[in-house]
């Protein structure tokens, strides 16, 4: 039963101890905003309203209600209707914002929440959480505020502040306090005893993601071990998952688990790649771009920084080419006209491998399409918006260039570089950055020698 089980996480489920010195009254002008949407729920309730009221007894939360009539037949979380259930959310989060918005739709005897931020499929996305992360809640907790079970609440609790992405230092460190002390509260409270085990792959789920947001950038091993058991444990009750999108994501954040660990964890992290591919590779099984292709793409994109990063390590070719195999996957679905900003981050790194692939294999159609890719990146880096970012930009085109021509590509390639490089140099000396303008007199003369020799 999921009593025992809560019971249990006391042995494994204590907080680390934080690096940072933390008061919390320094902070206590914080808050974040939570919007709750009507429910799609049965005409007499107010589900949405007692969950708002509920959350509202949090101080550090700023809950506000919706009830703007609209349809709500997306929130079944189908394929066809999911694009409108992101843009709805995505208006709503503009409207009013919000930080967060809780979604909830009747299931039978359950409520399903689902929580929307408005960078959840962006570049500058800090959270674990995805949109089809599924928290079920008996719909029979809400008809009685009075009895709501105090850990159901502070799971909700715990699951928004999972949603957030910190927008600054400050909020950062604020989010990290309280997630402390949802997980302390957590491991000492068992008032969630009257939800039976159909609850729990969704439970240890959303416990597994809380810890992760916590404790995903410590080096502890026993943190790692804590929250892949708490993943594990959801797994481990799949035949009880009705949807296997819910399935999908906890293949998702395992991966997500083990690619933490390969930045942060100081004690072979190498080992840890193979597990955050495999895991990744198995949510797109569930989470295909066919169907759910925002995380789908997401997940591509993840995955290309994890080949990269062991090709890097490994200094297999084909770990490279993957890597490029996997932004091309990301590029289809984040695309210039809707996410510029993605767009732009993934035409860098693809300008950026691709010029690496060119150049180990000597091949001048990889190199010209990596410049191509850098070319695309200025579409929205642009020299008269962000001059400093389009100079390197400039200057990584230039590299290029002048391989091309060391590998007898024509003299052309040389003066390609030298102007490229010039339109760095001035910016630089307009912003007076003398560390750039130092490598780039070097790379000048270098390219003048080259092409007075060729």
């Amino acid at each position: 039963m999921i009593t025992h089980l809560l019971h249990k996480l006391k042995d494994y489920f204590f907080p680390p101890q934080d690096k940072e010195t933390f008061n919390p009254a320094d902070y206590q002008n914080i808050t974040f905003r939570v919007g709750i949407v009507e429910f799609a729920d049965n005409v007499e309730s107010d589900s949405g309203k007692t969950l708002g009221r509920l959350l509202g007894q949090e101080d550090s939360l700023q809950v506000f209600y919706i009830d703007e009539p609209f349809g709500k037949a997306f929130l079944s979380l189908e394929s066809r209707t999911i694009f409108d259930m992101i843009d709805r959310g995505q208006a709503i989060i503009d409207k009013t914002g919000a930080d967060v918005i809780i979604w909830g739709y009747r299931e039978g005897d359950k409520i399903r929440l689902n929580f929307q931020t408005g960078k959840q499929y962006e570049i500058e996305d800090k959270s674990f959480v995805t949109l089809l992360d599924s928290l079920y809640i008996p719909a029979a907790t809400l008809e009685n505020p009075a009895l709501f079970p105090p850990a159901l609440l502070n799971l909700i609790f715990g699951a928004v502040l999972s949603a957030l992405s910190p927008y600054n230092t400050e909020s950062r460190i604020y989010r990290r306090y309280l997630l402390k002390k949802v997980i302390h509260a957590l491991t000492q409270d068992q008032s969630a005893k009257q939800l039976s085990v159909e609850y729990m792959p969704y439970i240890m789920n959303f416990l597994g993601i809380i810890y992760l947001s916590y404790a995903y950038d410590q080096e502890d091993g026993r943190n790692f071990k804590t929250i892949h058991n708490l993943l594990n444990a959801a797994l481990k009750h799949q035949d009880l998952i009705t949807n296997p999108i819910h399935l999908g994501c906890i293949y998702y954040h395992i991966g997500q688990l083990y690619d933490s660990a390969t930045v942060y964890t100081t004690r072979n992290p190498s080992g840890y790649f193979k597990g955050a591919i495999s895991y990744y590779r198995q949510a797109q099984k569930y989470l295909s771009k066919y169907t759910y292709a925002y995380d789908y793409g997401y997940i591509s994109y993840k995955l290309a920084d994890l080949f990269f990063n062991y090709w890097k390590q490994t200094e297999d070719l084909q770990a490279l080419r993957d890597a490029v195999f996997q932004l091309r996957e990301a590029e289809k679905i984040y695309t210039y006209a809707l996410f510029p900003k993605f767009w732009a981050e993934i035409q860098g790194k693809l300008g950026q491998m691709l010029a690496l692939l060119g150049n180990i294999t000597k091949s001048a159609e990889i190199s010209e399409v990596a410049i191509a890719s850098y070319r695309n990146q200025q579409k929205i880096i642009s020299e008269k918006r962000s001059p400093l970012a389009w100079g390197h930009i400039q200057e990584n085109i230039a590299d290029i260039h002048y391989h091309l021509g060391q590998n007898g590509c024509g003299r052309s390639h040389f003066e390609e570089a030298l102007e490229a490089y010039h339109d760095a140099l001035y910016i630089y000396e307009n912003y007076q950055s003398s560390s750039d303008i130092k490598k780039l007199t070097t790379s000048i003369a270098r390219t003048r020698r080259a092409l007075s020799q060729s």
